[in-house]
């Protein structure tokens, strides 16, 4: 029985297929515009001024390089979408190492502070954007660099999850559980409860700490800048926009704790139509995925652009925040996981 759970499972990938299929789509754009020279939108092309790591690439190295890089991810994921056999150890380690590279790459590096910065006006473009506020051409906001730092992502974590069935199936895993192996101590219920509970306290501390910073502009009390500068933000109006993303920051961080509260595994009795029931585990695991991914991409470029450091001036109390933003991401990211762990139950494809 045992020798039987552990085997490798002949079980074909269904997420390997559609990453395959997005990287090379995204691959042949890359190769026509390594062609025609056009449609680049990183580096020197990028309108936003980006503060992610694609500056440091040149633009006539990179549609190539892009190319070159896409195109090859989705011959993995197309080799990883076939039933596992006994794959040797040299060449399961390359074709993993590749695989979480070009995955890291794509989720993390890439996108920028403006995927971030997006997914944080989001909901004030979407009800403002009736009755014109606020007064911002949307065609600039909505560009097509935004949506390749967007598939990037999407690559990035479609590709990832190809990579993780792939590795848990070649160990002789469940690929949508990953149980079948032998299950470390940290990964129990138990263990995640504990250290989930540190993650999401972390989580949430961090943007709040952030969210002060801007809702304290907003009430007219300079902290960590000048009175002159605060006066400016509020003659031109862009305080209350910083005030609605620490609105939002502050939700986002008593949402973290429902990572680790009662409450975020059923709906509180306020809720009518949902009180008592259980919160889909997808709920609360996708859009803090998302945020987690967000936050750590745009904390990655930003602390590293030297343009960051000019604009704030330095080390203050508006940038500490900010600089804490890495941390914050990995600590959501850390959070969502013991939450998965413990809220998994029985896994629907091998009953473990």
């Amino acid at each position: 029985m045992t020798a039987t759970l552990l085997a490798p499972t002949r079980h074909r990938s269904r997420t390997a297929p559609l990453a395959a299929g997005w990287l090379a789509f995204w691959g042949v754009l890359a190769l026509i515009s390594t062609v025609t020279g056009a449609g680049y939108p990183f580096g020197d092309h990028d309108r936003d001024r980006p503060v992610n790591l694609l500056r440091l690439v040149p633009v006539s190295l990179g549609p190539a390089l892009f190319a070159a890089l896409l195109l090859t991810a989705a011959v993995v994921a197309l080799a990883m979408a076939g039933p596992v056999t006994h794959p040797s150890r040299p060449l399961r380690a390359l074709l993993l190492g590749y695989g979480w590279t070009v995955a890291f790459v794509l989720a993390v590096v890439v996108p920028d502070t403006r995927v971030l910065i997006t997914l944080g006006y989001a909901p004030i473009l979407l009800v403002g954007a009736p009755f014109g506020w606020p007064p911002v051409d949307y065609a600039d906001v909505f560009t097509w660099t935004l949506l390749c730092k967007t598939a990037a992502m999407a690559g990035g974590v479609l590709l990832a999850l190809a990579v993780l069935g792939w590795q848990r199936r070649t160990a002789g895993a469940c690929a949508a559980c990953g149980r079948g192996a032998a299950e470390r101590d940290w990964t129990t219920a138990d263990a995640a409860a504990r250290w989930g509970r540190w993650a999401a306290w972390t989580a949430a501390v961090i943007p709040t700490l952030y969210a002060l910073t801007r809702l304290a502009w907003a009430a007219g009390i300079p902290l960590g800048i000048s009175r002159d500068f605060l006066d400016e933000m509020h003659d031109s109006g862009i305080v209350w926009a910083g005030a609605g993303l620490g609105a939002f920051a502050v939700a986002g961080a008593v949402l973290t704790l429902g990572l680790v509260r009662p409450w975020g595994e059923r709906f509180p009795r306020w809720m009518v139509g949902l009180a008592g029931r259980r919160v889909p585990v997808s709920l609360a695991v996708v859009p803090a995925t998302l945020v987690a991914l967000a936050v750590t991409a745009g904390s990655l470029g930003l602390v590293t652009a030297p343009r960051f450091w000019e604009l704030t001036g330095g080390f203050s109390l508006t940038t500490l925040p900010m600089l804490l933003w890495p941390l914050w991401g990995v600590a959501l990211g850390a959070a969502t996981y013991a939450y998965l762990l413990r809220r998994r139950g029985v896994c629907r494809r091998c009953g473990r």
